[in-house]
């Protein structure tokens, strides 16, 4: 069974950057696209980032420019460095893995979720 695990989330001013971690077991990035979803209160999980098994990336037009999802393959790991975030993108952050590219919603595994609060 997929397991994935998450670190780096916090709270942040307006501005500000984090840093989010996630870690999975195996080498299960190597194997299929990993991704970054969200999910705020009250609102569908929509997807963040994903980066596939050689490395190319996708953004949601929310997140590009300001996000930049990577990987390190030999650590099983993906990362979601996030700069000058904003209120908006508070939310609970979900590491994936086994989604479709580019599916918004998302499917596949999931790691328990990090929240990252934006806030003054």
């Amino acid at each position: 069974q997929v397991q994935l695990m998450e670190s780096g989330g916090g709270l942040v001013q307006p501005g500000g950057s984090l840093r989010l971690s996630c870690t999975g077991s195996g080498n299960i990035f190597s194997i299929s696209t990993g991704g970054w979803y969200r999910q705020a209160p009250g609102k569908q999980r929509e997807l963040v980032a994903q980066i596939s098994t050689r490395g190319v990336t996708n953004y949601a037009a929310a997140a590009a420019g300001r996000f930049t999802i990577s990987a390190d393959f030999a650590k099983n790991t993906i990362y979601l460095q996030m700069n000058n975030l904003k209120p908006e993108d508070t939310a609970v952050y979900l590491c994936n893995v086994g989604s479709a590219w580019s599916d918004r919603s998302g499917n596949g595994a999931w790691g328990q979720g990090t929240q990252v609060t934006v806030s003054s």
